[in-house]
């Protein structure tokens, strides 16, 4: 039996804010002259649902973002909405640790994962400026150890203003890695541009730390991780949309590449359901 098809990187399309530059990124790559249609369309999450079955995804991890400076805001309570009484949408919650009130990160965390549903947590260093090895986020990695689920952190470039590349380097995760040895770890676009082997070398060291593939060329991936094969269990695929033309064309350029079938199947799913419990 063949392993679901799995996106662990979506955003919804309806932001509470956008900044400009994130708003103008995805506008070019969606084409969509009506925006406001198009926002309207893709915020049902129905039609969204249907969405990824056209394109051949059997479940797409949504991803809350409170990212003010960088890209924009969408709540921790509106993406819970979204998912809520539909089993292929699974929601990741964000926490923004200079947007936590008293500095309860732990307390937050444990809340959206305990009370809330939430399946996971996405952290962005890059657009909240600090390092993913801080104690002030250490709190958030405890609870989602306990727990037993999936912290993603943003690493490597970003296009949009106001990115501070400086906190995107997977390394950083090292330390994580040896402090929280439960922990599972998703390293976002894979140390994208300057930190491949960083990236690459931890998921290789390191039981519980994976790699995360959104934001590369699937034509390209041969090029930045010439030995991928080597670590075929510790790849997700995901593909950013709405930052990306088309999820079903990135699907298929990954099963066009020359590798064993059954790492493909890993990478599109088998990998991503161990770690969120489907079967």
């Amino acid at each position: 039996m063949s392993s679901p098809v799995i996106d662990f990187h979506i955003h919804p399309i309806y932001y509470e804010q956008y900044c400009v530059s994130a708003a103008e990124w995805i506008k070019t790559q969606q084409t969509a002259g009506d925006w406001p249609a198009f926002v309207e369309k893709y915020a049902d999450p129905a039609v969204f649902s249907a969405f990824l079955e056209e394109n051949g995804v059997d479940y797409g991890v949504i991803l809350a973002e409170l990212s003010p400076v960088t890209t924009g805001i969408c709540t921790n309570e509106y993406v819970r909405e979204f998912c809520h009484g539909r089993e292929k949408l699974i929601p990741f919650a964000s926490i923004n640790p200079y947007l936590t009130e008293g500095g309860g990160t732990g307390r937050l965390a444990g809340r959206l994962l305990q009370e809330d549903g939430f399946r996971g947590i996405k952290l962005y260093p890059t657009y909240h400026y600090f390092y993913p090895n801080d104690r002030l986020v250490y709190p958030v990695y405890s609870a989602a150890e306990e727990a037993g689920v999936p912290v993603m952190l943003h690493t490597g470039s970003s296009i949009f203003k106001g990115a501070r590349l400086k906190y995107g380097d997977p390394l950083f995760l090292d330390d994580v890695a040896v402090d929280f040895p439960g922990l599972k770890i998703v390293l976002v676009h894979s140390g994208r541009g300057l930190w491949y082997n960083n990236a690459f070398f931890l998921a290789r060291l390191h039981e519980n730390v994976y790699m995360e593939i959104a934001g590369l060329p699937p034509q390209k991936l041969l090029d930045y991780f010439p030995e991928l094969e080597r670590n075929a269990g510790k790849i997700i695929f995901g593909s950013d949309w709405p930052g990306v033309v088309s999820i079903k064309a990135n699907i298929e350029m990954i099963r066009a590449l020359p590798l064993q079938e059954e790492t493909k199947e890993k990478i599109l799913g088998g990998n991503a359901a161990r770690l969120l419990g489907i079967r």
